[in-house]
């Protein structure tokens, strides 16, 4: 893959000159702890009569560093050697990761030396070292040294995440914050983690996995501190501003955002066929359509076309009773998605955020569903991202129910969703599902662009097919006067479902269309369409320019309303390996006019759900409200009793 026109190439030539330099960090040096404490035991000698600590004391021409403390030996080579107890023989595992640092190390001085170079950095430090440095210029020369750290630091532990992500497993450490962060200059920063990395080792690298395990949420808890410490720092403009990519490791480097590898995980969830989900025939339809949809994404141009031409849905809200089907649609998205990226090998990443996700730390939840959301944006994976029962998992503003963490959750996901920095590339969909939507925060749920009502089988023949579905094979019972899921036949089911929202189901929302359809006739035209919104968030304030979005959207998605033909999935070149414009050249092909029939469902469909989750949340707080009237009539009637 080309570097593309934002980035520069970090030459090979140049990360392999600092080979010499990483080795010789990784082997020993001494460092006097100045923040951190230090509580690992010294390395274990590696024969009689030869000491651990060498004599190889690295240093900055032209500066002086003043020790604070009693300098401590640091030999992370035979640190980690020693991860596997007395084993003589380096294991696999060990040597990746030795060679991940040293890699890593290497990338990181190469990005120094390019910064450096840049800001005239190099020009200040021979100044420096020969005494020639200006009075005036010393300020810059320290920040410009301050930001130098930054940069290397988090390049650093960027690209040793990145080089070492094919490595992780299940196996999880918590290393806690790097506090070893130092930032008089990039050598010293570069020694004060690597001390902290091998106090890290000792502590909890017992076994491969562990190791790994360890030195990558090292990694990331680095990449953390340093970004955090680059918001208050000055001059790091030359590194935020510019772009690098190592093509042998296809790593890319922007600023202090990390990377990610384009690697799927491994499903075992059990996948379903679309014929195994009875009813749900709108929600099952717009699944399909979506999971297709997300294949056009182009890997090159980082966009989809359904994103750039309308119609794509980055949020979704699934709700219903419980039951109705709402894991199961799950597992048939993940399943068409899964399939259709095993045939054109592009790699899939699907993940759930699940109340696991709830930390007591403070800080602790959002760092998790801000992890979450990263994993699935990555544009170079097609990405699926589920919340279920979002309801227990992000808290309601205002309520006092609701935890710390579950309201750091509900702050990213309404950030990440429809926030300033959010940009949509079309690779990748978010879908909320839920219970009780109507205990979902109001902004939140209104970030939901397209609106999935699972309520599951609804007539005879949905209730005979389930039946037969879930019965199996293993029965010799007839099947009877009943052609076999004939009724989940999409396209006829999903006309009829569209065509029963040419009016409204929920009673408050039918009132309001007959008191408007009876002032102004039938909504045919623009301004009518628009007084019967108006009329809407009359009765319902929640009803915003937000919901307006969304269901403009929809009906957007509706001109959309096609099956990509199932022979482009199976065949990547028909469409799927084509170019970006010849995509969205045939996608436009396929195109439908906007009819007033759309607009008028679209807003009955969406109007409906927040009408219903209105009525279900009034109606909760009615019922709290009444048990809190009969506990306070108990209290009194006893209090009197006592009294008497």
């Amino acid at each position: 893959m080309s570097v593309t026109a934002d980035l520069m190439e970090l030459r090979e030539e140049d990360i392999r000159k600092h080979y010499d330099a990483a080795v010789a960090l990784l082997s020993g040096f001494d460092h006097a702890p100045r923040i951190a404490k230090g509580g690992a035991a010294a390395a274990p000698e590696r024969s009689a009569g030869l000491g651990t600590r060498r004599t190889f004391r690295s240093t900055t021409p032209g500066l002086v560093t003043r020790q604070t403390a009693r300098p401590e030996g640091v030999q992370l080579l035979a640190r980690i050697e020693a991860a596997e107890g007395d084993d003589p023989l380096v294991s696999p595992v060990q040597a990746s990761v030795m060679s991940a640092l040293r890699r890593a190390l290497s990338i990181a001085l190469a990005v120094g030396e390019t910064f450096s170079d840049a800001t005239g950095l190099g020009d200040l430090k021979r100044g420096n070292l020969q005494g020639t440095l200006a009075a005036d210029r010393k300020t810059e020369f320290s920040e410009l040294l301050s930001a130098e750290a930054l940069a290397v630091a988090h390049v650093f532990g960027n690209a040793l995440a990145f080089l070492l992500g094919p490595q992780t497993s299940e196996t999880s450490v918590e290393v806690g914050e790097v506090e070893e962060l130092l930032t008089d200059n990039a050598q010293l920063a570069l020694h004060g983690v690597l001390w902290e990395l091998d106090q890290d080792i000792a502590a909890h690298a017992s076994g491969d996995a562990r190791l790994v395990a360890t030195v990558a949420a090292f990694a990331e808890a680095l990449m953390d501190k340093a970004a955090l410490r680059a918001q208050g720092a000055a001059r790091t403009g030359a590194f935020t501003d510019a772009g690098w990519r190592v093509e042998a490791d296809d790593f890319t480097i922007r600023g202090f955002t990390p990377a990610t590898r384009a690697r799927g995980t491994t499903l075992t969830m059990q996948f379903k066929k679309p014929h195994q989900v009875v009813g749900n025939h709108i929600a099952k339809y717009q699944a399909m359509r979506l999971a297709k949809m997300l294949m056009a994404y182009d890997f090159d141009r980082k966009l989809n076309p359904f994103a750039e031409l309308g119609g794509f849905s980055f949020t979704f809200m699934g709700d219903g009773k419980p039951g109705t089907g709402k894991t199961t649609l799950i597992q048939m998205m993940a399943g068409m998605i899964h399939d259709y990226c095993q045939v054109a090998g592009y790699p899939f990443r699907y993940q759930n955020l699940s109340t696991d996700n709830i930390d007591s730390y403070q800080g602790k939840s959002g760092q998790n569903a801000k992890a979450f959301i990263d994993t699935i944006l990555d544009p170079g994976v097609i990405g699926f991202g589920t919340i279920d029962d979002i309801d227990t998992l992000a808290g309601k503003r205002g309520d006092r129910q609701s935890s710390a963490g579950q309201l750091e959750i509900t702050s990213v996901l309404m950030e990440s969703f429809a926030g300033a920095n959010t940009v949509v590339r079309g690779n990748c969909t978010f879908g909320m599902f839920s219970n009780y939507p109507e205990n979902v925060d109001d902004a939140l749920r209104q970030r939901a662009g397209a609106r999935f009502l699972v309520d599951g089988p609804q007539t005879r023949e949905d209730y005979i097919d389930i039946l037969a579905l879930l019965m199996g094979k293993n029965h010799d019972i007839p099947l009877g006067d009943h052609a076999l899921y004939e009724a989940q036949a999409i396209q006829k089911a999903v006309a009829a479902s569209f065509a029963s929202h040419a009016r409204p189901h929920e009673a408050g929302l039918l009132e309001v269309f007959d008191r408007v359809q009876s002032k102004v006739g039938e909504l045919d035209t623009i301004a009518k369409l628009g007084t019967y919104l108006k009329a809407i968030q009359e009765a319902d304030e929640r009803f915003t320019g937000r919901a307006i979005k969304n269901i403009t959207d929809a009906v957007k998605v509706r001109a959309m309303d096609f099956e990509l033909p199932d022979e482009w999935m199976e065949n990547p070149d028909l469409f799927l390996f084509k170019s970006y414009d010849e995509k969205a050249a045939m996608i436009a092909d396929l195109r439908k006019p906007i009819t007033v029939e759309m607009v008028i469902q679209e807003i009955n469909r969406y109007a409906d759900s927040e009408f219903r989750y209105a009525d279900k949340s009034d109606e909760a707080a009615i019922d709290a409200m009444v048990r809190d009237f009969g506990r306070q009539e108990e209290a009194k009637r006893r209090y009197l009793e006592g009294k008497g």
